[in-house]
């Protein structure tokens, strides 16, 4: 039989990153550690300026497409497709530029999201103003994609390594799928790392005719803003950057002991909120006491899915939590989820997409930014072990595969982990919530330290993207992004946690899973 190829996370997630409303190659370095200065992306110049043609169906944009090189580091040698959409100001005559809105994952579809389904509606205030202009990153989407074997993406490894026979079996697969994607994808696949898809910002920038641009993302655009700003300081307007990542984290324990803890500490929040909450289906239950018992009948592999009896694992039943906890907006769900699951209920149709994971891993782009200091099984087994002291309840982050998924890759490290150097940029606004299972507190807190000019906004509630779950970050935010009004240092915003269910529910064209049901920094 033929192999099937299948676009790997980085090429075809369907990641939509919603910023709602609620109401509503890598830098090369000084000898002082700051990025060298910038030349290869400002000396270069588009081919032919953008052809922008109508794009979507039912809501539409405007799309086109840029010629890039490869590797920035040779910029008049082989390029790229970079897909771009626009949407233009709706007040032309108080526009005020470009705001780039980066997509999250690594792998999300900016184009998708942002332009053709509006994920900045019509509605909100930063559309009077800006061309709202996003990308389907290098590798991903409409742009030149990196591929792999779909049968080989199909055996990723979906559970922490128990044993050494599983952790060699981890490290055999790594090696093969890195060797796979690459002989599939060609040059590109050496050339998928953050610096690169941040030089492609400035890519845009040029293209556009812009001498400065404003910037937001979610997730793990955030990633990409810092690494803009630590190389193209000069050409930024305003920079908002919500829910980030740390790249100065090298210590895989220090990575998966902040992702469990912020696990940990939003699910005893939402059983918190579920007491407190007459509406919520466990109300009159002890929800912790729910979660354990049902953990224990998954560790023992008694529990069942009532809504089509396959057995659910420990671990499935910690990333459906997982899931549940980017957004207060999900907890009536989760909560009867968590009840469908104790009383062996077949739960409401809009949950059991839920389980679905529609994509696939993300590893090369991932693999690309991230080198762990893991040398054994027995390290990996001590990690675990320490992590269930520390959140007695759910165990282990599911972003434990961010670390496991590296392991023994075989393609170029090409941006390393590294602390930011940033200079002479205007204010930067860094938001975060008290917890945040996508990109914990911890990360946030490091990352504004590192940003010299940054400003922290602090949301004291629970979830991923601030800017849509909360509607004082969320004005705090585009007032920032409009009229350049940066909040006082301390600024907090209180929780807003949801009283009775909505109607909506959140769409399964919205997920934050991967093909394998691994996790991703999504917006």
């Amino acid at each position: 039989m033929k192999t099937r190829l299948f676009t790997v996370a980085l090429a075809g997630l369907a990641l939509t990153a919603s910023f709602t409303h609620p109401a509503l190659a890598h830098a090369e370095r000084s000898s002082a550690g700051r990025p060298a200065a910038q030349t290869s992306a400002s000396q270069w110049r588009p081919s032919e300026p953008p052809a922008w043609t109508e794009c979507g169906t039912t809501q539409k944009g405007e799309c086109a497409t840029l010629k890039v090189p490869i590797n920035w580091k040779k910029p008049n040698g082989p390029t790229l497709n970079l897909a771009i959409g626009r949407l233009k100001a709706l007040n032309p005559a108080k526009r005020i530029g470009v705001l780039v809105v980066h997509p999250g994952g690594p792998g999300g579809s900016g184009i998708n999201s942002l332009i053709l389904n509006r994920g900045i509606p019509d509605s909100d205030p930063v559309r009077q103003y800006f061309d709202l202009v996003s990308l389907d990153p290098r590798g991903v989407g409409r742009s030149t994609q990196a591929v792999c074997s779909e049968d080989l993406v199909d055996r990723t490894p979906v559970t922490y390594p128990a044993s050494e026979a599983e952790y060699r079996s981890l490290l055999t697969f790594n090696a093969d799928l890195s060797r796979d994607c690459r002989a599939r994808t060609g040059p590109l696949f050496d050339h998928v790392d953050t610096t690169s898809a941040a030089r492609d910002v400035d890519a845009i920038r040029i293209a556009l005719g812009e001498s400065k641009i404003s910037f937001f993302a979610i997730s793990y655009g955030t990633q990409v803003g810092q690494q803009y700003a630590e190389m193209f300081p000069q050409n930024i307007r305003a920079m908002a950057i919500d829910s980030n990542m740390d790249h100065s984290i090298t210590s895989a324990w220090h990575y998966l002991k902040t992702t469990t803890e912020d696990f940990e500490g939003s699910f005893l929040e939402f059983a918190k909120w579920c007491g407190e909450t007459a509406a919520c289906a466990l109300h009159d239950e002890k929800v912790v006491d729910v979660w354990d018992g049902l953990h224990a009948r998954a560790t023992a592999g008694d529990l069942t899915d009532p809504a089509d009896g396959h057995p659910i694992s420990a671990e499935e039943l910690r990333v459906g939590l997982f899931d549940y906890m980017y957004a207060p907006s999900d907890w009536f769900d989760a909560a009867d989820w968590l009840k469908a699951l104790a009383e062996g209920a077949a739960p409401p149709p809009s949950l059991t997409s839920k389980a679905e994971a529609v994509a696939n891993p993300y590893p090369a782009i991932w693999c690309s930014d991230w080198k762990w200091d893991v040398t054994s099984f027995a390290q990996l087994d001590q990690y675990r072990r320490r992590l269930e002291t520390i959140a007695p309840h759910t165990k282990l982050s599911p972003f434990w595969s961010d670390v496991t998924s590296c392991l023994n890759w075989q393609g170029p490290v090409s941006n390393p982990q590294h602390r930011l150097n940033i200079g002479d940029t205007p204010p930067i606004l860094v938001a975060t919530a008290r917890h945040d299972v996508g990109t914990p507190a911890a990360w946030n807190h490091a990352a504004a330290r590192q940003i010299p000019q940054s400003v922290l906004l602090e949301y004291e509630g629970v979830g991923h993207g601030q800017f849509r779950n909360s509607v004082c970050a969320h004005d705090t935010i585009a007032d920032y992004l409009i009229e350049l009004k940066v909040p006082q240092p301390g600024t907090r915003c209180a929780p807003e946690y949801p009283t009775e269910p909505s109607a909506a529910r959140r769409s399964a064209e919205n997920p934050s899973l991967t093909r394998t049901g691994r996790p991703v920094h999504a917006g």
